[in-house]
């Protein structure tokens, strides 16, 4: 199983789940997504279907270091509802381990207690399901072995915090000058 996680249910932003996967493994860090269903192709929030690498049933974590959520909606709702994978996220939590979302997939991680006394940021109209949270207004808030952000205009400074955490600061400034990003 790869470094970084993916996730993806019918109705994700395409937007948000695939500018990660992108800038990632543009950085080198290994990435996958993965499908909550038992299909390996996902239909975006916008219509457009992707082809996950793989399942949830038949995914190993042992070797993940980060999880991360893609907002959307429903794929928010799909996102929170998956037993198997709210289970796997508070075990991360739990361990220490990285976990990410944007847009209104910060609310999955608020509904799971993780965001109790950490700085976080999601699309507005959520914040109170960012349960014990201290709501922040910042593009990405990185808060101990939790990074949420904001929503799809936000995705690429959301992706560029990811790398920065999982590589160096110097291979993330190097990774936004490369894609002309911010100037």
């Amino acid at each position: 199983m790869s470094r970084v996680c993916v996730f993806l249910a019918d109705g994700f932003e395409e937007i948000e789940g695939l500018t990660v996967v992108d800038l990632l493994r543009r950085a080198g860090v290994e990435t996958q997504t993965v499908s909550i269903s038992d299909s390996r192709t996902v239909t975006g929030s916008h219509q457009i279907a992707v082809r996950a690498d793989l399942c949830l049933k038949d995914a190993d974590f042992k070797e993940t270091e980060l999880l991360v959520l893609p907002g959307g909606m429903p794929g928010t709702k799909h996102l929170g509802a998956c037993k198997p994978l709210t289970e796997l996220l508070a075990a991360f939590h739990k361990e220490g381990k990285k976990v990410a979302a944007i847009c209104a997939a910060p609310s999955v991680l608020g509904d799971l207690g993780i965001l109790k006394g950490k700085k976080a940021a999601c699309y507005p109209g959520f914040e109170e399901r960012l349960a014990g949270a201290e709501v922040v207004y910042d593009k990405v808030a990185v808060d101990g072995n939790v990074t949420t952000s904001r929503g799809m205009g936000t995705a690429i400074a959301f992706a560029l915090a990811l790398v920065e955490q999982l590589t160096t600061k110097e291979k993330a400034l190097e990774l936004k000058e490369g894609i002309i990003y911010g100037h």
